[in-house]
């Protein structure tokens, strides 16, 4: 059977798997913690079950590995102890009735649409033979060296800044926030552009950036940026920090130009 078939079909288990731990746990917010371990399973699933990709496939699926442990990881310890993650709580109000069936179609079965696409340049890596490693390569991994940094210690710099109890309602505007109202998104995107890029050395490769461009749409247009800006639109210490920073990019703030 087709590697990528049987993929989607073992995608589609797990995500049901998370709806299912979502209705004992009564939260939606744990499909994050599944977004990371989620391309764990399929990166060295589709691995072992190639056989072909050679070191090229075994250093981008510990690259993944590290990534979605990290990230897991991560949003446990945050959610740990916490009430759910206000946007579920909306969507929890607003479905109503509908509530079950809209869960399971629009957060568990679309997030693994989502992540099969995003994850098509590991498949194809490790799908391909394992041909040596190219310039593209080591371009890869430096790009995705740099998100990787720039995500984790984003994402440390806000968990420091939120423990503090004086910090509470208040907007996290030092470090890379400095730069970015996003830096732990924009180093989500560029880590996995920097997987794309490994992916160009492998026939077909250029198939795989529909990933890196997925993640990308998502993340400026879709669930990322739009639904965190939503949360504080209007706030005027919130529209000042945001007159002054770059939405995404990091780069020095306005007053400073």
């Amino acid at each position: 059977m087709n590697l990528f078939l049987i993929a989607a079909i073992l995608l589609f288990l797990y995500m049901n798997g998370w709806f299912g731990i979502s209705l004992l746990k009564k939260r939606n917010d744990i499909a994050d913690i599944a977004w990371g371990a989620g391309f764990i399973l399929l990166a060295w699933f589709s691995f072992f079950y190639a056989e072909t990709a050679g070191l090229r496939g075994i250093i981008v699926c510990i690259l993944v590995s590290i990534w979605g442990i990290r990230l897991s990881g991560y949003i446990h310890r945050r959610n740990k102890g916490a009430a759910e993650d206000f946007r579920y709580q909306e969507w929890r109000n607003a479905w109503g009735k509908s509530f079950y069936i809209r869960s399971y179609l629009q957060v568990y079965m679309l997030q693994g649409f989502f992540l099969f696409l995003i994850a098509l340049p590991v498949l194809i890596i490790n799908t391909s033979s394992g041909s040596p490693l190219k310039i593209t390569d080591i371009a890869g991994f430096i790009i995705w060296a740099g998100g990787f940094l720039l995500e984790s210690i984003a994402d440390h710099q806000l968990a420091q800044f939120k423990k503090n109890r004086a910090n509470k309602g208040k907007i996290m505007e030092s470090g890379l926030w400095k730069y970015s109202r996003h830096p732990n998104y924009f180093g989500e995107v560029v880590l996995w552009w920097g997987i794309g890029i490994m992916g160009l050395g492998v026939p077909g490769g250029w198939i795989g950036l529909a990933g890196p461009l997925t993640i990308t749409v998502l993340i400026l247009f879709v669930s990322g940026v739009p639904m965190l800006e939503k949360k504080y639109e209007g706030r005027s210490d919130f529209e000042a920090y945001k007159r002054r920073t770059s939405v995404f990019i990091p780069l020095p703030p306005r007053e400073h130009r």
